[in-house]
């Protein structure tokens, strides 16, 4: 290839990076901008465009460091989208120091170009979108009269849970458990709608959806408390083992974010390990047909979540855009 005499050209060598603006979000500031509601009908859409191809969202690896924790790194873009990458690292220990156990950083870039827009803090996000994958599960799975929900957990899931289950359905009311009774009672005096019960098996067992929100590695339910038309939801993470009882995950309708749940952990889950992966719908699949859904009002639908880089994209564009036009965080020459 010949260049013309006289074109306008700079040799590779001679471009750099330079400075550019890059706008910074603090955790605060991320919760600020980022509108629930938004978020769980674009998480709809994203499980949606998810389904017909239109995302990239790749299983993510892993790095461990013994004894400590594991680092677990999560990109995601669709058109129309910031290109999103998370590293998200769960370290335990943290919280015997006043840390969370999950903490992590999101990286917007430019699909034009490639070049970084934004550095967000992504600890919210991390918590907020996983309760939102579970809710959303709720709303597309749970029967349209449900007006009793239970939560078992309550830590950062719980408190998120109980933020959402209020904008999916009219409850009269919302269970909350935990393995500590006073966290229930602690975190259930902040939410109108919620009250804390110590019977466990009465609090499902009345229950028209269940989430299951702990860090327990073993069942915390009983398959046999769970009544005909109920929903339940999984978010908990825990291997070797994990707070769904595999039974009930392999005995009733069981839906997915993506079938890379039916993988070993920490990509996919330990509950569902043994499982047929034809067993699995994914989320997607009941957006895009909702035939693929509950289908009667006295079936079982059980949903198990693992959270996954486009429910990162989503919520991270969510909040970037409404930080850009309320001009929210600092911006820095970068």
């Amino acid at each position: 290839m010949t260049v013309t005499e006289g074109e306008n050209r700079r040799a590779a060598f001679d471009i750099t990076k330079g400075t550019r603006p890059v706008k910074a979000l603090s955790e605060a500031e991320v919760e600020e901008c980022l509108d629930l509601s938004e978020l769980l009908d674009g998480l709809e859409d994203g499980f949606r465009r998810l389904e017909l191809g239109e995302v990239q969202s790749p299983p993510r690896p892993e790095i461990t460091v013994p004894g400590k924790g594991y680092s677990l790194s999560m990109p995601a873009w669709a058109p129309g989208q910031q290109m999103c990458v998370k590293i998200v690292n769960v370290f335990d220990g943290n919280l015997d120091i006043g840390l969370p156990n999950h903490l992590a950083v999101i990286t917007l870039f430019d699909p034009e170009t490639g070049a970084a827009t934004c550095i967000m803090d992504g600890t919210y996000i991390t918590g907020v979108r996983t309760s939102g994958a579970a809710v959303l599960s709720a709303r597309l799975l749970g029967r349209t009269d449900a007006r009793v929900a239970t939560v078992i957990g309550a830590g950062v899931q719980g408190r998120e849970h109980l933020r959402l289950l209020p904008l999916i359905r009219d409850f009269d009311r919302i269970n909350v458990c935990s393995l500590y009774h006073e966290d229930a009672r602690d975190l259930a005096d902040r939410f109108e709608l919620a009250r804390a019960v110590a019977d466990t098996e009465a609090a499902v067992r009345e229950s028209d959806i269940v989430c299951l929100a702990t860090y327990s590695e073993t069942p915390v339910i009983d398959p046999s408390w769970v009544g005909p038309g109920t929903h339940v939801s999984s978010v908990g993470v825990r291997p070797p083992g994990g707070e769904l009882p595999t039974a009930l995950a392999a005995e009733h309708k069981l839906f997915v974010e993506t079938l890379d749940a039916f993988e070993p952990p920490q990509v996919g889950s330990a509950e569902l390990a043994g499982i047929d992966p034809a067993h699995g719908t994914t989320l997607g699949a009941v957006v895009v047909d909702p035939r693929r859904g509950r289908t009667n009002d006295t079936e079982i639908t059980v949903y198990k979540g693992m959270g996954i880089g486009m429910e990162d994209m989503v919520a991270a564009n969510l909040a970037y855009r409404r930080a850009t036009a309320a001009e929210t965080g600092q911006t820095y020459n970068w």
